[in-house]
Formats: C-alpha cells, sequence, structure tokens
C-alpha cells in the first residue's frame, strides 16, 4: 500500500506546487518517449488505468488512452453520461468503487473545483488532473511547456502571451504556474469582464499581446453568449480574434499556439491554424508523450 507521501508525489493535480526540476524531468521524459520509434512499448503490462471523465472531452481523452496502450497498460474508459453518476451516485462512490476494483491509476476530468483535491486525500492510487473546472489543466501546460521548449531550445527569457478568457480558463492558470518557474514572461489580453483579478500577470493591449514570442489564443465559450458574457463571435473576433491582418504583425520567429478545441473564424482566423507559425496541432501530437511520462511517473 503507497503512503501518503509516495501518493502525493506520484499524483499529478496541478502544477502550481510541482517543483520546476519536477517539470523538467516530465519534460525530459516526454522527450525520450518521442524518439522511440517503436509505437508500443509495454513497460507498464498489467496495470489498470481508468479514465474517468465526469465532463465532456475529446482530445484530453483520446490522448490519455493512446498513451496508456503506447505503454502497455490496461485500458478502462469511464464516461459519466452512460453511468449512475446520472442515478445519482456521487463522484467519490465512483471513484472509490473503481478503485475497490483493483486500477492502479486514475486520470480525471470534472468540473466542480477542490473534489480532485479532496478526492486525493481519500483514493489510495495515484490521480491525474485532466482538467478540473476552471482551476487547472496540468498535463495541456506541460505539453504547451514542452511545444515551446523543442521549438526555442529554452524557456527562460520568452514572452508568452494568453489572449481570451482568461476567467474562466484551467489552461491559462497552469500555463502561468508553471511558466513563471522558468523566468518566462507571461502576459494577458482579455475582455475587461473575463480578466481574472486572483492571477499575477499583467494585462496588456491585443497591440502588445502581439509582439510576443508565443502567441497563445484560449477557445471562446460561444455559450457564454447566451449570457451575455460576449456580445457576439463576430464582435469577439474584431476585438480580441487573431485575424490574417493581426498575424501579420508577429515577429517572424513567433508561434501561434491554441489549447483547442478552436472555434475558427472567431478567436483564430480559419488560415491561420495550419499557419507555417502555427504550433497547433503539433501541441495535440506532443501531448501523446507527455502523458507517457506523467503515467509512467504515476506508476513508477
Amino acid at each position: 500500500m503507497a503512503t501518503i507521501t509516495t501518493l502525493k508525489q506520484r499524483s499529478l493535480l496541478g502544477l502550481k506546487d510541482l517543483d520546476k526540476e519536477e517539470i523538467v524531468s516530465i519534460l525530459d521524459r516526454a522527450a525520450y518517449w518521442e524518439g522511440q520509434a517503436d509505437k508500443v512499448q509495454p513497460v507498464i503490462p498489467g496495470k489498470f488505468v481508468a479514465n474517468m471523465f465526469f465532463e465532456n472531452s475529446t482530445r484530453t481523452r483520446f490522448s490519455f488512452e493512446v498513451a496508456e496502450k503506447r505503454l502497455g497498460a490496461e485500458v478502462l474508459n469511464f464516461s459519466a453520461a452512460v453511468s449512475s453518476v446520472q442515478k445519482g451516485e456521487s463522484i467519490y462512490d465512483t471513484v472509490r468503487t473503481l478503485e475497490s476494483m483493483g486500477i492502479d491509476v486514475g486520470v480525471i476530468r470534472l468540473k466542480p473545483i477542490g473534489v480532485l483535491a479532496e478526492l486525493a486525500t481519500k483514493i489510495k492510487v495515484p490521480l491525474i488532473n485532466a482538467g478540473d473546472g476552471n482551476n487547472e489543466h496540468p498535463t495541456q501546460a506541460l505539453l504547451d511547456l514542452y511545444t515551446m521548449r523543442k521549438h526555442f531550445g529554452e524557456l527562460k527569457g520568452l514572452t508568452v502571451s494568453i489572449i481570451g478568457d482568461v476567467l474562466h480558463s484551467r489552461v491559462a492558470r497552469s500555463n502561468l504556474y508553471a511558466l513563471r518557474k522558468f523566468g518566462v514572461n507571461v502576459k494577458f489580453c482579455a475582455p475587461g469582464n473575463m480578466a481574472s483579478a486572483d492571477l499575477d500577470a499583467p494585462y496588456v493591449s491585443i497591440d502588445e499581446a502581439l509582439q510576443s514570442d508565443v502567441v497563445m489564443m484560449l477557445r471562446v465559450q460561444l455559450e457564454r453568449h447566451e449570457h451575455g458574457i460576449i456580445k457576439s463571435a463576430e464582435d469577439y473576433r474584431e476585438h480580441y480574434g487573431l485575424t490574417v491582418e493581426r498575424a501579420k504583425r508577429l515577429a517572424p520567429h513567433a508561434i501561434i499556439m491554441h489549447p483547442a478545441p478552436i472555434n475558427r473564424g472567431v478567436e483564430i482566423d480559419d488560415e491561420l491554424v495550419e499557419h507555417p507559425q502555427s504550433r497547433i496541432f503539433p501541441q495535440m501530437q506532443n501531448g501523446v508523450p507527455i502523458r507517457m511520462a506523467v503515467i509512467e511517473r504515476a506508476l513508477s
């Protein structure tokens, strides 16, 4: 039975409290996995990994599943939409049930903030945060750092602008927490009602945000249009979208990033998604070796 200390060390709940050296070790191990010619290397045979998604996901869930299968794990996929959660079962009881059945690690995505941290104190297997509310999304930030490091060679001294709905973004939070540890200058650009007072980074205009080494666009949550947080998709694009015209102001060495899913023609013009300066699809590709490293770490 793992001790509370080792469980904490092997779990990945967020990047806010993870030290720089540990992040570097994950990035380095991901580079190792990316360099392997054989797609499947069963280094964790007989280990059961449960993907427990209490919130819808496509990219993150499939990225984790590919990573798990490449490592040789036995993969269990759980979807809240077709589970006893729909009958009123609590998230805790669901996770505790899977733990009692013998899983070795749980990958969890959920909406409520704080539930994952509480679960980690009660569940006796390592847990990996696949996104919890607007708190953190650590593996997304890790693949973002990996993408930046791969392109620029090192992170220190870079300027990264994160543009969009910062208030509701777990991606913005995890990136800020991680990038700051590497001496990266992080700036936010957001409409006033999408800014977050709890994050310690300067807010700049869209024009200043474009003068960065990395321009990271966040997904516009179009469902918020119905609640009046944004006037319209067209209005958002006009003031905060990365349009073809705005992209002409990017430095030649700068790269465009986006955590996806993408609203083409809203936060970023269609022509820019696969532009030579875009790293959007390479980000998705880099998610697999990053998650291989994180899962291996949890089971080591």
